[in-house]
């Protein structure tokens, strides 16, 4: 039984109750992307015209934490021959199955 919400066993998740707009904005984005698109936070933000660290704290609060999507690290060449990490942002399944136009009737 879940304590703080005892209407839901543990492990459900109630993903729409407070969505905000940004929100919808950047999984909506996500979402439209192909599946092999490569892209960051700073990505993102330039093309929703957000700052950077308001879509890493999306992420991290409305996607990571809820189990929709998680950050892949990767090393990638640049052109000078060096190399860098870098971390995708990537939906999963239920990232990608997310209506963020669905209202929630808890």
């Amino acid at each position: 039984m879940n304590v703080g919400n005892p209407t839901r066993e543990k492990g459900e998740h109630n993903i729409m109750a407070v969505m905000k707009e940004n929100t919808k904005k950047v999984i909506s984005y996500l979402q439209g992307l192909a599946a092999n698109d490569n892209v960051t936070a700073a990505d993102v933000a330039e093309a929703l015209h957000l700052e950077v660290r308001s879509v890493n704290g999306i992420f991290t609060s409305a996607i990571q934490r809820k189990e929709l999507g998680y950050r892949d690290e990767q090393e990638i060449e640049l052109e000078d021959g060096t190399h860098a990490k870098v971390k995708f942002l990537r939906l999963n399944d239920a990232g990608k199955a997310v209506d963020v136009n669905a209202t929630d009737a808890e």
